[in-house]
């Protein structure tokens, strides 16, 4: 992805320009960090790219700073949302137009939250987190307007202090001269309640599978995506044919194990082997009728049944045999006549074309 793109409902136009967190402004409880994006859009970075919420808290912890309150300054929900704040966090929305000098409503709005958050953690040292879309412009305007309006900082140093600290200065010009030329905000009503600060609701770390992140932990592995399938993944050979996750064919049952080794002489048949029958075993069943069962013997061979049968035939003990096909051609009528001579087959007549053979007018 360029670092310059930007896709409708995508990242943010330039936010991969922008260092994802700065340093602690010193003397205060402040630090400034570009918007932190949900799972969704993290999974269109590269690894070393992702931010979200919870990257956040391992950059601080990293410093050994823990994070108390988050303000979000941007004027849209779609970067995420409460539900990705861990549920550590405290989470206050401001929404504040870009572009263009904060109105003192909204001056105001940032000052009450700033003031309650730290009445009610005086006795801790946790950070107050501020950010716009690159954590810069509109961070950097409000959080310097804290500086100067409620703690008396001198507007050039409040400028410096936030630039050294976020490592990016400020842009836009009309913020910066209003903060060094133009007169103070009111801080009337700044110690009344506006908004109570949300809790945040996510439990567990989302699990990411960006574009190029095949060395991360969180990734799952090709074979552990499709051990629960019953075919290959796609593009994979097996036993000739591709297999496809949807439709196609469907796998081989797998093939019978090979028979144990066993010697020539002796072995006895395997169970999936055909064996030919003994050559002295009955492969011709007599009829059971009471005057042959007793001119058979189940212990004896036959080797030759033709005789017995036609003999038993004659004395009508079996019945006729089927017609035999015979390609003899004759003028008699379809029929079997009993005789040893087979099928007739079938009467043969000549048509002949206006009652008279054409070759013999006479």
């Amino acid at each position: 992805m360029s670092r310059h793109s930007k896709k409708k409902n995508g990242v943010p136009d330039r936010w991969l320009d922008y260092k994802a967190v700065g340093k602690r402004l010193d003397g205060t409880r402040f630090i400034a960090f570009k918007v932190p994006l949900k799972q969704s859009l993290n999974q269109q970075l590269a690894c070393s790219d992702v931010f979200g919420p919870w990257e956040l808290l391992d950059a601080l912890s990293k410093d050994g700073q823990e994070l108390g309150l988050i303000i979000d300054l941007t004027f849209t929900t779609r970067y995420y949302k409460v539900q990705d704040v861990p549920e550590s966090l405290l989470f206050v929305k401001i929404f504040t137009a870009g572009h263009e000098v904060p109105s003192d409503a909204t001056i105001l709005s940032f000052k009450r939250a700033v003031r309650s958050f730290l009445r009610d953690n005086a006795d801790n040292d946790k950070l107050i987190g501020v950010h716009c879309t690159h954590g810069l412009n509109r961070t950097g305007y409000l959080i310097c307007r804290y500086l100067i309006d409620v703690d008396g900082m001198d507007p050039k140093e409040a400028v410096e202090l936030f630039n050294s600290s976020r490592g990016h200065a400020i842009e836009r010009q009309n913020y910066l001269e209003d903060l060094q030329r133009g007169p103070k905000r009111s801080n009337e009503g700044m110690d009344d309640s506006e908004q109570e600060p949300t809790r945040g609701c996510a439990v567990h770390r989302p699990r990411y599978a960006s574009l190029d992140s095949g060395s991360r932990e969180e990734r799952p592995h090709v074979s552990d995506t499709w051990s629960h399938r019953s075919f290959p993944p796609p593009g994979i050979k097996q036993h000739g044919h591709h297999h496809r996750p949807h439709g196609g064919l469907l796998p081989l049952p797998p093939f019978l194990p090979p028979p144990p080794f066993l010697p020539l002489m002796g072995a006895p048949p395997h169970p999936y082997q055909w064996t030919p029958p003994h050559p002295d075993s009955q492969w011709w069943r007599p009829p059971c009728s009471e005057d042959s069962r007793s001119r058979y013997s189940p212990h004896e061979p036959v080797s030759s049944p033709a005789p017995r049968l036609q003999e038993d035939r004659g004395r009508g003990l079996l019945p006729p045999p089927l017609p035999q096909y015979s390609p003899r051609w004759t003028n008699e009528p379809n029929s079997y006549d009993g005789s040893e001579g087979g099928w007739a087959g079938p009467k043969m007549r000549h048509h002949h074309r206006h009652g008279m053979n054409r070759y013999n007018p006479c």
